[in-house]
């Protein structure tokens, strides 16, 4: 699509610190930011993909994949730091910023086309898709705007 860059590596993307098991479902992430976040993942392992981390004795074995880009099971079950990004979004009440973020994504936005398309600073746009603004609807709905105008 015309306009429209991948994301680059000047997006920062944050990575695992710390893992704990804090029940059979539920993790303790750290991350690189210093964010913390509990991530209740019984949804995610209803995923058959997911399947062998129904077993508490497995999903307790889970250890931080190289450069703590992933989190990793002896079973080969690897969940990506950008999926438990999102996940971190939504448990710690951003749902606003995981909604912008994933049509970022969705269209392969980097940051500077993400404000070129809505008329925002690029800041503003960093500010968002980290959480530390709130997003206003008005900036939802020009985002639900921007994916219809820019349909295949």
């Amino acid at each position: 699509m015309a306009g429209v860059e991948r994301v680059s590596s000047g997006d920062k993307m944050r990575t695992i610190v710390t893992v704990k098991v804090k029940s059979s479902a539920t993790l303790a992430l750290t991350w690189s930011d210093g964010t913390r976040a509990d991530l209740d993942l019984n949804e995610m392992l209803r995923d058959k993909r997911l399947r062998a981390l129904r077993e508490s004795s497995e999903f307790s074995r889970v250890h931080i994949g190289e450069w703590g880009h992933s989190l990793e099971w002896p079973s080969g079950v690897e969940l990506g730091a950008d999926s438990l990004w999102l996940e971190t979004l939504s448990a710690s009440g951003h749902g606003d910023a995981r909604a912008f973020v994933e049509w970022r994504l969705r269209h392969g936005l980097s940051l500077a086309k993400a404000a070129d398309a809505l008329g925002l600073s690029r800041r503003m746009v960093a500010y968002y898709s980290n959480g530390e603004k709130p997003i206003p609807k008005s900036i939802l709905l020009a985002c639900k705007g921007w994916e219809v105008s820019h349909a295949a």
